[in-house]
This record gives structure tokens, sequence and C-alpha cells, in this order.
């Protein structure tokens, strides 16, 4: 499962999705990230932390709440639970839950432990917010668009960056949340080495890399992806062009149909708010504010 391994970081990748799992040591603390998937992986996960841990404090941090990185909690339920407050608010957990139920039925999979949805120790509220334990830091942020309740985390002194399933060099954008978001999210590549000294990136699925300009062509290729897929959108063009390069095209085509219903909703919803505007203001007077904000701009 090991696809990645130092004396601070070990990555391991499920044989489904190449979801990651990571385990970071550092002198304070064990952090374990997203343990998953099949039963016998989240085994292997517990026996090598178990293993390494000694008298150190035990955290588990969740990038997101999707069903599958969510379904190694149950092995771990003496950790400290680090996670979005929006993660810990969810409304639909039981969905989730079921999500998970129905995937082990499906396969005949058995656990040694018990499927639950998280409880959540340390929420993240806020944009930067730090959070240190020891000489280990840990800062958060809002990471949204795949999901509504999504976060990076930066880990230092180790210059680790958990991308969640953002940045990887094997998915496209899967848009579950909102295309514009999604955007903002990826803005914050830059903002995240001028703050950081970014050693290590590892994304949700696929491979962990050390170079920069690996990092920043993901963020483009992601960007021009949802650029693409919208404005393809608005001039009703085919776009399954932009699928060219990569694999599972069987599974990815019905993500990215899905990417498109959802990004034509968010145009028309776009639409509607805008026709609201004119029919609350006036034809003239939406005319006038936007004359009004060019003139201020020059």
């Amino acid at each position: 499962m090991i696809q990645f391994q130092n004396s601070n970081v070990t990555v391991f990748q499920s044989l489904l999705y190449k979801t990651t799992s990571i385990v970071i040591q550092t002198e304070d603390c064990i952090i374990v990230v997203d343990p998953n998937l099949l039963p016998v992986e989240v085994e292997m996960i517990r026996e090598y932390v178990d293993n390494v841990k000694g008298d150190r404090p035990l955290y588990l941090l969740f990038t997101h709440s999707d069903w599958d990185h969510l379904i190694g909690y149950g092995a771990f339920q003496e950790a400290i639970v680090i996670a979005s407050e929006a993660l810990s608010l969810k409304e639909d957990k039981e969905d989730i839950l079921n999500q998970i139920f129905k995937f082990d039925h499906q396969y005949y999979l058995d656990r040694s432990y018990p499927i639950l949805y998280p409880l959540v120790d340390i929420e993240v509220k806020e944009e930067g917010q730090v959070l240190e334990i020891g000489n280990t830091k840990l800062t958060f942020y809002h990471a949204q668009g795949h999901t509504d309740d999504g976060i990076f985390t930066v880990i230092e002194p180790l210059g680790i960056w958990l991308a969640g399933d953002y940045l990887s060099d094997i998915e496209f954008p899967f848009i579950y949340d909102n295309s514009e978001k999604y955007e903002e999210t990826l803005r914050k590549t830059d903002e995240l080495f001028n703050q950081h000294n970014i050693q290590y990136l590892i994304p949700g699925h696929g491979h962990i890399t050390n170079i920069k300009e690996e990092i920043k062509f993901r963020k483009i290729a992601a960007q021009i992806y949802i650029k693409e897929l919208r404005e393809s959108i608005k001039e009703n063009r085919t776009n399954s062009n932009l699928l060219q390069g990569y694999n599972y095209l069987l599974e990815f085509q019905t993500i990215h149909e899905e990417n498109s219903t959802l990004i034509k909703k968010e145009l028309s919803t776009s639409s509607v708010n805008l026709l609201e505007i004119v029919d609350d203001q006036g034809i003239e007077e939406v005319l006038d504010n936007a004359e009004e904000d060019r003139e201020e701009v020059i």
C-alpha cells in the first residue's frame, strides 16, 4: 500500500480510486489523515500507527466528508478529531453513512470496527486558523467547491500540504458543490506558496509531489477544465475533448456529465438572478449602475 515514505511521512494508497491515507510523525504527535478504504487496508494503517505511535498523542484529520474519506474513522475512535465546522454540522450524515453501508454490502465486506460519522473535537471555522501541538503547527484554509466542507491543511515545519480532493494528477475537478468556489480554492495555491515553505503536496487521490512546477501545472489544468467546460456550455458546444489524456474514462465520463449538469444549473440560476434584478430596478437603472461601475474602474 505504501506509495511514499520518509522519516516523517507515510502515504498509503488504496487499490480503490487510488485514494490516499497519510500518517505524519513529528516529535509532538501522530497525525492520521483520511484512513481508508478496504477493511484490510484500514487495518494495515491501524497496525502501522500502533507500531510507531509510542506515547505521542494521536490526531485524526479529515479533509472533507466524502464517504470514502470517512470510512476508516471507527478504527481510530480514541484519536482527537480535526475537521471543518461544516463537516461537523453536516445535515446529511445518515446519507453518507448509508453510502458506506451500501459499498460494504455490495462487495460483501466485513469490518472489525463500527461504521460511524466522525465526532469532531477541533473544528476549523476560520480561514488561516492555526493549531499548535508543541513545535508542530497546522494552518487551515477553507477548500470549497468539490464539497462544501473541505479544508486545506499545511503542516509545519515539515512543509506538507494536505490538499484533499484537489490538485490530483489523475482526476480532473469533481465538482459536487460549486464551480466558482472550486476556482476560488484553486487560486489559493499561490497564497500557500507565499505563506509557507511547501515541500510536499499530497492529494486525496493520486500521487504525492515535491515539485513546485508540477503543483502549479495541476492547478492550471484544473482551471482550464472548468473554464472550458463553462464556455462550451454557454456556446452549446461539445466538450468531450476536455477528457483527453485521462484514464478510466468509463467512470470519468459520468463525472464529467455531472459537472456539466451542475454548471448548467449555475448558469441558469445566474440568468434568473439577473432578470430578477432587472425586474426590481428597471433596465435603465441597471444600465446606469453598470456605467457608473465602469467609470470607477477607468
